[in-house]
């Protein structure tokens, strides 16, 4: 415990002196933060100039790959940082020098278990690309594909591991010193963090986000993913088909190439509702320099470290929300939150549909191409505090990526809403999940599913009751007789599975 704590008291004095070459100490909600600055700065002055939020940025790129990523999962919390931090946050370039091909080339010797030479035909020595935790190489494979190779940084672990460590002994001070900050649930998202960083440094898992995106958008030519190399790919090195394209950004390029900016703006939001309503598995880093436009002009994405999934509940929950604030129902707006568990009981509904309608109001009645329904979901998380609203890190992330996205649709077209070209998907998602048909579907489901559960039920019931007759437990004879009365008088009747198949099937031929 001495150790750890002694550990993480001086990485966090290290943490602390680079902050405060950035003067991004000044802006912490601490009492005298400046103060302390000028001290760590020994009087010099600071190294950047710009908002406190572009000189965080910069901060965190010396402080290294953790606090990279670090940065990017505090754009999403507006709610704590501000909307202009935030916003300067997301605009965080996870970019690094790279590391010698020399160290790329072992790697993927070691990983591979063959020479590099047996793998690929040609492999260039400069990078495409090299961000904090791997860096991209194009190559040649031996039986002539042309590729892309994702390498993992070296030393990028223990780096990660000994941050990982400090932010949880951070968090779990913050919870126990701070009772009215525990509605943040900081222990349970760096725990979050901790997963979704962990996930990226082993490559294997975003081959496999890549092939099950690919899967999810088989027959649709409009979405495509690159193909995963598997014999090719291990925990440290990925091999992925090299896609060619125009950055999604480049509009001049897309007119200039033939491209109707409109079709691909429409493909793109078209692309995102599927990713988000119809699978629950959506790109959570679909930034420009991560989506391409190719010659047909349909889009292709790249680099599947950060994944985000909603469940059933969680989609209806956010289909329910979307259908309030654009038809106006804030009182509906408030009711799921209820319903779903995301305000407690104890508040009152009025005082929270009151709160939904002050942060709609202003938005919704923008022109239509100027509404951001990722703005709405930004200020909507920002009166958590009033209303004791836990935080929920996947409609963070959610929220997040509909920023992003939103960002894309108005480079390629200012004068176009996305979500207005998606609204004839979303209607018709919502009749389909939220209309009493589905309501009778859901109903349908559960009880099915609980018929098959009762046979295994009834015979747990029967092992533990011949347990108990069988002298496992001694009991009073009176209380035999009570459990075989029981037994008996609780023995379903032979017809009643036959007429519970026939409502069921009547309710599931309900259209």
């Amino acid at each position: 415990m001495i150790i750890r704590a002694t550990r993480n008291l001086l990485r966090l004095f290290t943490i602390a002196r680079v902050l405060a070459r950035y003067d991004a100490l000044s802006a912490a909600p601490v009492p005298l933060a400046g103060t302390l600055s000028r001290i760590l700065r020994l009087g010099r002055a600071p190294v950047a100039k710009g908002r406190p939020g572009q000189r965080l940025s910069l901060a965190l790129v010396e402080l290294g790959p953790t606090f990279i990523k670090l940065g990017q999962a505090l754009s999403t919390r507006a709610d704590l940082l501000g909307e202009q931090m935030a916003a300067d946050l997301s605009d965080l370039q996870d970019r690094l020098a790279p590391f010698p091909t020399i160290e790329a080339r072992r790697i993927i010797a070691e990983e591979l278990a063959r020479p590099l030479d047996e793998l690929y035909a040609s492999f260039e020595d400069v990078p495409v690309a090299a961000a904090s935790i791997a860096q991209v190489h194009f190559a040649v494979t031996s039986e002539g594909r042309e590729v892309a190779v994702k390498v993992l940084r070296p030393g990028v672990d223990a780096a990660f591991r000994r941050d990982i460590d400090l932010l949880m002994w951070l968090a779990e001070w913050v919870e126990l010193t701070q009772p009215k900050l525990r509605r943040l649930r900081m222990v349970e998202s760096v725990r979050t963090f901790e997963d979704s960083v962990t996930l990226e440094m082993d490559l294997r898992f975003e081959a496999a986000a890549a092939a099950e995106l690919a899967e999810n958008f088989r027959g649709d030519d409009t979405f495509r993913v690159p193909e995963i190399d598997w014999i090719r790919t291990g925990r440290r090195v990925m091999t992925l088909e090299r896609v060619a394209g125009i950055p999604v950004d480049e509009r001049e390029a897309i007119l200039a190439a033939g491209h109707d900016l409109d079709a691909v703006l429409q493909k793109a939001a078209e692309s995102f509702f599927n990713m988000v309503f119809r699978d629950g598995f959506f790109h959570a880093d679909m930034h420009p320099g991560n989506l391409f436009v190719d010659g047909d002009g349909n889009l292709v994405a790249v680099d599947f470290g950060i994944m985000g999934r909603v469940d059933q509940r969680t989609r209806r929950f956010l289909g329910e929300m979307l259908i309030g604030f654009l038809s106006g129902n804030y009182r509906k707006v408030a009711e799921v939150h209820f319903e779903a568990g995301y305000v407690p009981a104890d508040k009152s509904v009025d005082a929270f549909t009151q709160a939904c309608r002050s942060i709609a109001e202003p938005i919704l009645g923008r022109p239509l191409h100027e509404i951001s329904i990722a703005r709405l979901l930004g200020q909507l998380f920002q009166v958590t505090e009033t209303f004791a609203m836990e935080t929920q890190p996947q409609l963070l992330l959610l929220q997040k990526s509909m920023l992003v996205a939103e960002g894309v649709g108005r480079r390629l077209d200012p004068a176009v809403n996305m979500w207005e070209l998606a609204r004839p998907l979303i209607e018709g998602w919502m009749i389909d999940n939220l209309g009493p048909t589905a309501r009778v579907r859901e109903m349908a489901s559960g009880a099915l599913g609980s018929l098959e559960r009762l046979p295994r039920l009834i015979a747990q019931a029967e092992k533990a009751s011949a347990l108990l007759l069988d002298g496992g437990v001694r009991l009073h004879p009176e209380t035999v007789k009570d459990i075989l009365a029981t037994r008996r008088k609780s023995a379903l009747p032979p017809w009643l599975p036959w007429v519970l198949a026939a409502v069921l099937a009547g309710l599931l031929a309900v259209k």
